[in-house]
Order: structure tokens, then C-alpha cells, then sequence
């Protein structure tokens, strides 16, 4: 049996600067990083407009009060407002502290940090490195990780989490080098697994967004929080999904439709392109519903709009977001120094997750806890996000709240003694699970089973939503699991087998899928990304509050925790 003092599940932003901070504050303590890919190639790679924080580089009116008060505005009042304001007052701090570790942010003339504009942020208060900054904070924090000597699993898959007794023990993982399989067991236990886009078919996220960590949870009989509020981008490029940056309207590109208008007028006349995603992805989806939207030959009633940049100039596109220009013209061929970008909304964020204190540590419940369980980043809910998260926030609670979690779990270890685990019950049993897979002889390839459950979950729980449409999609998903157990794989070998992997998340997208589902189908009001055509208002009297989704193989059994207001009485959400 393998043991470390901390072990950390993913290789993301949340979990290498949790570990940064662990090793910060107790260089003897032995930690360790377990990674589904290579810690660089972790999502949070690919993030790229930036990380907001009122440093006041640009606009010296902007303050955390303010940054606070956009957030909470753009989560339409759902989110926890203690939470908000830890990330919000120590925003500045963090992206000190990241540039003194050497990350390149973009530069005004005089040297300071530049700042750009976001959506749903009333000051210019995005810090940026171009258009590739998750990129730039990552690198520096894996090379950190090296630094402290902090031990990285790469290319393991955690199979499942060790619960017993209400305390976190361990977990069970899975080599994909050889199909070894191991426990782990520690001290405490991290999740930083990031989200779930895969889930649907349309995604800005990468392959390896399945969900695993939230799957995990939730079959360990744990809860999940605020699953119904699901983050469409607006701008993902058509037809492959990959994400064209806020940051580009950010630096002015306008949004337009098949007449040529910049249609935003329409929504959100005081913010424009800037307006919050889930209002500026609705808009999208309306002027393409309303038959304004554009096919690839020019003409109108097309399934997408255009990002138009060719205003701003070629010098400005390639020194600003030349990452942008580079995907548009490598995967669909266009020149945005001349012609527009074709887009439309793609999944992109999960608001909700594994619920969480402002020290990382799991509930359980409203009231309860989970001994020596943490988790922070996308994977968990804090809720700073509430039910619709502004850009540049992402980045930004990934690295407060890796942070401070770190901390948390350095401080709760001291003392502590390492778990007993009866070691062999769980090999034998994942050894069982994946002999299973390798010997059913089913009459389904997983990718058939996923594509199917991911266009379902695209068509029964998209932009617009409705009771007969959803309650549709579950069964649906039932019928989709049915076939999950009747999939066969052609690769019998222990070396590289990525069919196994492929079998075990999708029973995490399932899971997720169903939890998603079942709580957006309970909550009877549109708010932020939860938008109901048949509840189109927000209903604070009956739902201002946080939904629990308790996960079973019977069904999923729903609670309600209520929402943090410290500093903003909630009203009405206008721009």
C-alpha cells in the first residue's frame, strides 16, 4: 500500500497550487499529485482570458467591494456571499503572489500588470498573460510542484474514493501504463478534478473532462451541490466547440447576426458583448432561433452568429489574442484580421459540484462534515459562483481557493496518524470491476452508448429547459444506462488499455448526467444558467437556495441548503 501524509486528485490549477501551499507551509510533510494526463496537460491549460483582481492597475475607482458585488449580481444572487468576499479580498494578493513565482502576465508601458475588460465586471479588472493564462500559471506551478519536491502520479486513474466511517481514508487507482492497481491511503484527501463538459457533446472542454471526481462523491453517498447550473460559453467556434476567449470581447470584437446587427443592443444595451454568458448565450440561441442566425455559405437561418474582430485591426488581434486567430484559421479555416468568426454557445463551466466550506473541507449535509476530505477548483461549490459565473473568475478561485484549502489540509494533518485500510477487499474489487468489463461480452462500443447519452443530454438539458423536456431526458438516460452495461471492448491488454478508462468514466458521465438532470428538473424557476421556458422567473421566496442532489442507483433524492447573504440583498438582475 502506497501512503502520503496529503494526497492530491488532479493535476489542475486548484490541486498544484493546494500542493504548492502544503509544501509552503510544512516542507516535511510528504505530498503527492495524482494526474489523468501529464499535470501540464491538465485543463486548466487551455484556459485563456485571464484572472480577475482589483489591483487597480487600470481603473483606480475599482475595488473588492465592487468585484464582490459584480460576481454576486452575476451569480443572480445564489451565490455565498462570506465566499465571494474571501475571493474578492484576496484576489490582488494571489496574483502577486503568482508573478513573484514567475508568471508572465501582460504588461502596461510602465510595467505594471495590464488589466482588461470582462463580461459581467463593471471595472477593467482582468489580469491576463494574451490570450493564454492558464497556460502561464500552470506551467510555473508544476515547476513549483518540482520544486518542493511534491511527488506526481501522472497517467493514473482514480478508480474510487476510501469512505468509511464519515472520514476520508484513501483511495484505489489504476495505472493506465501497465493496469496496476494500487491503494493510496493518507491523511487527508483531495478532489481538485475539475468539471464535466463532456457530459454533453458540444464542449469546450477537453477529453478528459468526465466528471470522475464528482462521480466518485456522489456514489460514495456523498451530496452534490447546484448541479442544475451549467456554464454555456457563448462563443464557441462552429462547428468544433473550441472556445474563442472573452477576452476578444473583451478588446471590442462585436457580436453580429445574418442582417449585420450587433443584436446585444437588444438584451443588454448597458453592457453590450459584455453582458453575463448566460444572458449573452440566450441572446445567441434566441437571434439563431428567431432565424438570424447564419449558415456556412453567408446566407440567413444558419445555426450560428459572427464574432466579428475585423475592426479592431490586425496589429491589436495578434498581440492581444493571437491564440484565438491561430484556432480559427488551423481548425475552420477563417482569417479574422478579415473575415468574421463563425460561433454559438458550447458547454463550457459547472457552477455546482461538491459542496464545500470556505476552508475546502466536504459536507455532508447542511450541517455536517467529512473528516480529512477537501476539495476546491471547478469540482467543488463554494459558491462564488452561484447559478452563473463572470470570466476571469475561474481562474481565480482555482488558485484563492487552492490556496487557502492547502492551508487548511497543512494545518488539519498535523498530529494525525495515517489511516488502517483493509487494503486487499479494495484491490480485489476493482481487479473484479475491470475483469467484468474486459469479460462482458456486450453488443454496444462505448462511443455508440456516449455519443448517444451526450446528444441527450445536449438536446433534454440545454440552453432552454422545460418539465416535459426533461422529464423526457431522464428516461431516456435510464434507457442509456441499460446499454452502458452491454458495452464490449475489443482491447483485452493491461499495457496503455484506454478502453478501460473510456468504460469507467462513462459511468462518471452518467452519474453526473442523471444528477444534472433531477435537480434542474425540481428547481421551478429560471436563475442565471438554469433558464425554464416554463418558470421564466426567478422565484427567490421558493428556490433562493442551494439544491443537495444525494445520488442512489434507485434515483436521486433532493434537499435544499440555504444561500449565505452577508453584503447584497438580492433584486432584480438587469444590465
Amino acid at each position: 500500500m502506497l501512503e502520503h501524509d496529503v494526497i492530491i486528485i488532479g493535476g489542475g490549477l486548484a490541486g498544484c497550487r493546494a500542493a504548492v501551499e502544503i509544501a509552503r507551509t510544512d516542507p516535511s510533510l510528504n505530498v503527492a499529485v495524482v494526474a489523468k494526463t501529464h499535470p501540464i496537460r491538465s485543463h486548466s491549460v487551455a484556459a485563456q482570458g485571464g484572472m480577475a483582481a482589483s489591483l487597480r492597475n487600470v481603473d483606480t475607482e475599482d475595488s473588492w467591494e465592487a468585484h464582490a458585488f459584480d460576481t454576486v449580481k452575476g451569480s443572480d444572487y445564489l451565490a455565498d456571499q462570506d465566499a465571494v468576499e474571501i475571493l474578492t479580498r484576496e484576489a490582488p494578493d494571489v496574483v502577486i503572489d503568482l508573478e513573484h513565482m514567475g508568471v508572465l502576465f501582460s504588461r502596461l508601458n510602465d510595467g505594471r500588470i495590464a488589466q482588461r475588460a470582462f463580461g459581467g465586471h463593471s471595472h477593467n479588472r482582468t489580469c491576463y498573460a494574451a490570450d493564454k493564462t492558464g497556460h502561464a500559471i500552470l506551467h510555473e506551478l508544476v515547476n513549483n510542484l518540482r520544486r518542493y519536491g511534491v511527488q506526481i502520479y501522472q497517467e493514473w486513474y482514480v478508480m474510487r474514493l476510501i469512505l468509511e466511517e464519515g472520514q476520508a481514508k484513501g483511495v484505489v487507482m489504476y495505472h493506465l501504463l501497465d493496469g496496476q492497481i494500487v491503494v493510496v491511503r493518507a491523511k487527508a484527501v483531495m478532489f481538485a478534478t475539475g468539471g464535466y463538459g463532456r457530459v454533453y457533446n458540444t464542449t469546450s472542454n477537453d477529453y478528459a473532462s468526465t466528471g470522475d471526481g464528482l462521480a466518485m462523491t456522489a456514489i460514495a453517498g456523498l451530496p452534490l451541490q447546484d448541479m442544475e447550473f451549467v456554464q454555456f460559453h457563448p462563443t464557441g467556434l462552429y462547428p468544433v466547440g473550441v472556445l474563442i476567449s472573452e477576452a476578444v470581447r473583451g478588446e471590442g470584437a462585436y457580436l453580429i447576426n445574418s442582417e449585420g446587427d450587433r443584436f446585444m443592443a437588444n438584451y443588454a444595451p448597458s453592457r453590450m458583448e459584455l453582458a453575463p454568458r448566460d444572458i449573452t448565450s440566450r441572446a445567441i440561441a434566441y437571434e439563431i432561433r428567431a432565424g438570424r442566425g447564419v449558415h456556412l455559405d453567408g446566407s440567413a437561418g444558419g445555426p450560428f452568429v459572427y464574432l466579428d474582430l475585423r475592426h479592431m485591426g490586425k496589429e491589436k488581434i495578434m498581440s492581444r489574442v493571437p491564440f484565438c486567430w491561430e484556432e480559427a484559421h488551423r481548425l475552420v479555416g477563417v482569417d479574422a484580421v478579415t473575415q468574421p468568426m463563425p460561433v454559438r454557445p458550447t458547454i463550457h463551466y459547472c457552477m455546482g459540484g461538491i459542496p464545500v466550506n470556505t476552508d475546502g473541507q466536504v459536507r455532508s449535509s447542511d450541517e455536517g462534515l467529512v473528516e480529512a476530505f477537501f476539495a476546491a477548483g471547478e469540482t467543488s461549490c463554494v459558491s462564488v459562483h452561484g447559478a452563473n459565473r463572470l470570466g476571469s473568475n475561474s481562474l481565480l478561485e482555482c488558485v484563492v481557493y487552492g490556496k487557502r484549502t492547502g492551508s487548511a489540509i497543512a494545518r488539519f494533518v498535523q498530529n494525525r496518524k495515517l489511516p488502517t485500510i483493509d487494503e486487499q477487499s479494495y484491490i480485489k474489487a476493482a481487479k473484479q470491476q475491470i475483469q467484468a468489463l474486459l469479460d462482458q461480452p456486450g453488443q454496444y462500443r462505448i462511443n455508440q452508448v456516449r455519443q448517444a447519452f451526450q446528444d441527450c443530454m445536449t438536446e433534454y438539458c440545454g440552453v432552454f429547459r422545460t418539465q416535459e423536456l426533461m422529464s423526457q431526458g431522464l428516461e431516456k438516460i435510464q434507457e442509456l444506462q441499460q446499454k452502458a452495461s452491454q458495452i464490449y471492448l475489443d482491447d483485452k491488454g493491461t499495457s496503455w488499455n484506454t478502453e478501460i478508462v473510456e468504460a469507467l468514466e462513462i459511468r462518471s458521465l452518467m452519474v453526473v448526467g442523471q444528477t444534472i438532470l433531477s435537480s434542474a428538473l425540481n428547481r421551478q424557476e429560471s436563475r442565471g444558467a438554469h433558464f425554464r421556458e416554463d418558470y421564466p422567473q426567478r422565484d427567490d421566496e421558493n428556490f433562493l437556495r442551494h439544491t443537495l442532489a444525494y445520488y442512489s442507483p434507485a434515483g436521486i433524492d433532493i434537499q435544499y441548503r440555504p444561500v449565505t447573504i452577508t453584503m447584497f440583498e438580492p433584486k432584480e438582475r438587469k444590465y
